[in-house]
């Protein structure tokens, strides 16, 4: 009886560390927990159905055009959508009629990110309505676009 030995049972498999399914599906419902937070965010600054969706959108296509078509065409479709998104904003009323330096000032004074539309946005003025050959810098259209789009996340009139 010596040689029999008693039955032993297997070893209890450890909890950790988790089998690589477990380490996936943990990843999974992370991601998806960074997913759900980016898009409650996105909806929150971009509802659905909003103009401001549609002229962000239009700003970054403008954006993006900068380095192919003329500074001219594009400071001329900014300017536009600069005055739709500012009628968007606070009405028709109160901003339709603004022109040259008040323009700018009701600019500067409708933007929280404190951007100076008074200096810098004289190309807005200008360029569209220059000759065809004049050049404008790149760099500066650029930074009216960026501060346009910043500016057309902000909720209401401040004025």
């Amino acid at each position: 009886m010596d040689p029999l030995r008693d039955i032993h049972g297997i070893d209890l498999a450890s909890w950790w560390p988790p089998a690589p399914g477990w380490w996936l599906l943990l990843l999974g419902i992370v991601l998806l927990a960074l997913l759900f937070f980016w898009l409650i965010r996105r909806r929150r600054l971009y509802p659905l159905g909003r103009w401001q969706q549609d002229a962000r959108r239009r700003l970054l296509a403008l954006r993006r055009r900068i380095k192919r078509e003329s500074s001219k065409q594009v400071a001329s479709e900014l300017s536009e959508l600069l005055r739709r998104i500012a009628i968007a904003r606070c009405g028709r009323e109160q901003t339709a009629s603004l022109t040259d330096d008040a323009w700018l000032d009701w600019l500067q004074s409708n933007d929280s990110t404190g951007f100076l539309w008074r200096e810098k946005g004289r190309l807005l003025l200008e360029l569209p309505y220059a000759p065809p050959d004049r050049r404008a810098d790149k760099a500066l259209l650029a930074q009216l676009i960026d501060a346009a789009i910043h500016w057309v996340s902000e909720e209401a009139c401040h004025v």
